[in-house]
C-alpha cells in the first residue's frame, strides 16, 4: 500500500496535477492546469480509483476493454484538465465506436472537490449517455458517487 501512495504521488508530483482552488465568490474554480499526461496515457492506478467510471454501466456496452480504458481516460481528463463545458472526446482504434466527456463546474462539499459530468458513448448511429458526480481524492484521483 506505501508503495501504491509513493507512485501515485510520484505521478501526480510528474503529471503537473492541481487541486481546485476557492475562488473569492461562493463557486470553486479550477486553478490553471498543466499539460495532461502526453499520449493520452494516464496511470493505471488513478484509473483504476476511479472503479470503472460512468462507462463501467449501460453506454459501455459493447465496448471492448482498451475502448473503456479510452474512455476512463478521457473522463479522468475532463474531471481533472478541462474547464466547464468543454468536450474531451476520444476514439477507438479499431473500430467506430468513440465518445465524448463534459464536465461541469467544480463545486466543494466539506473538504472534497467534485464535479458533475455526462459521457456519452457512440457505438452506433445513436449515442448513449450517463450522467454522474465525481469527487476529487488527496492522491489527485477521482471517485465517483454511487
Amino acid at each position: 500500500m506505501k508503495i501504491r501512495v509513493a507512485l501515485v504521488s510520484a505521478l501526480l508530483a510528474v503529471s503537473g496535477c492541481t487541486t481546485l482552488g476557492r475562488s473569492p465568490g461562493p463557486t470553486v474554480a479550477p486553478q490553471p492546469a498543466a499539460t495532461p499526461p502526453s499520449g493520452g496515457k494516464i496511470a493505471t492506478t488513478v484509473i483504476s480509483a476511479m472503479g470503472g467510471g460512468l462507462v463501467s454501466g449501460s453506454i459501455g456496452t459493447g465496448l471492448s476493454d482498451p475502448e473503456k480504458r479510452k474512455a476512463l481516460e478521457a473522463e479522468y481528463r475532463a474531471l481533472e484538465y478541462t474547464a466547464s463545458s468543454q468536450k474531451v472526446t476520444w476514439k477507438s482504434d479499431r473500430s467506430a465506436h468513440y465518445g465524448e466527456v463534459v464536465p461541469a463546474q467544480p463545486y466543494r462539499v466539506g473538504s472534497q472537490d467534485c464535479r458533475q459530468y455526462t459521457h456519452t458513448v457512440f457505438t452506433g448511429a445513436a449515442g448513449a449517455t450517463a450522467r454522474g458526480t465525481a469527487c476529487r481524492n488527496a492522491d489527485g484521483s477521482w471517485t465517483p458517487l454511487t
